[in-house]
């Protein structure tokens, strides 16, 4: 029943064109070019938007992705916002454990290596009787495997710092709080997520922090793509899954725009945030709060 194709879908619920105004830019002493922020995910969506944030707060942002295409664009928008930081890319894979060490250590290449925000992500939807469970394996490698990997590596930059601190900053997600059927391994990284980031908090003693983002609906291409299968599979048009079950229980009826998740990041890892530890910045509309 779906009445809109995959490009229509994208037209009128993706991301809205990105301007240097969209971008939250806080005072934070450590916000400087000498200091850099791992971004993963940074090919597209949210791990784009946060990438450009931080190079917007005259950070170093280093974009990584598996995507080589992606981050040249990423890099192409950083310089048509003419930013005040810069941003980098590595192209890598996240499930090469290979990869996820030259990642960092590229990052060190470029200077003081003081915030990883673990983003990316990738989704499946099937019941569990038929959930493919070798999707199961690549999003657990992706969305929770790499970013303990990429913590462990980051652990001896943080403390190699002058005040030997960093903050590590995950995606997380509404489904990290409550589930939706169909999603089990999303759902279940997700929560993992969650005990991964407060195993950081713990390990790291108030001077390297971690914490989660949790949002609801993104209007990212990964979402947006998704709708008119959705459609089908529920024999509802496109225009209903986004109120009906997407927006149903929020009292935010829209979904927020890539820059609005980025700028969480940038004011959760600024010294402004400096409490926020082994905690996470729910953002979802009301979803999992209200009734």
């Amino acid at each position: 029943m779906a009445d809109m194709t995959v490009e229509e879908a994208m037209e009128k619920y993706g991301p809205s064109e990105l301007t240097r105004d969209d971008l939250l830019v806080v005072d934070d002493p450590n916000y400087a070019s000498e200091n850099v922020a791992i971004v993963t995910g940074g090919g597209a969506g949210i791990g784009r938007a946060t990438a450009l944030a931080f190079a917007a707060n005259g950070l170093t942002a280093v974009a990584t992705d598996r995507d080589e295409a992606g981050l040249a664009e990423t890099r192409s928008m950083a310089a048509d916002l003419d930013l005040p930081g810069r941003v980098e890319t590595v192209v890598a894979d996240l499930t090469d454990d290979a990869d996820l060490e030259r990642i960092v250590e590229a990052a060190a290449d470029l200077g003081s290596v003081r915030y990883l925000i673990n983003n990316a992500g990738l989704q499946t939807v099937a019941p569990i009787e038929s959930f493919p469970i070798e999707k199961y394996d690549l999003m657990h490698d992706v969305m929770q495997r790499a970013p303990l990997v990429l913590a462990k590596h980051c652990f001896p930059q943080f403390r190699d710092n002058d005040d030997g601190r960093g903050v590590v900053a995950n995606m997380c997600s509404v489904h990290g709080h409550i589930v939706t059927r169909d999603k089990v391994a999303y759902n279940t990284t997700k929560f993992g997520l969650r005990g991964l980031t407060q195993s950081i908090a713990a390990e790291g003693e108030g001077a390297i922090r971690a914490f989660t983002v949790s949002t609801a609906y993104v209007k990212t291409a990964l979402v947006a793509k998704q709708l008119p299968d959705t459609a089908d599979r529920r024999d509802m048009t496109v225009d209903e899954v986004v109120e009906k079950v997407m927006l149903e229980r929020t009292r935010v009826k829209e979904m927020m725009e890539p820059y609005e998740v980025a700028n969480l990041f940038v004011m959760g890892c600024s010294h402004h945030s400096r409490h926020l530890d082994g905690g996470d910045m729910t953002h979802e509309g009301g979803m999992s709060l209200t009734y």
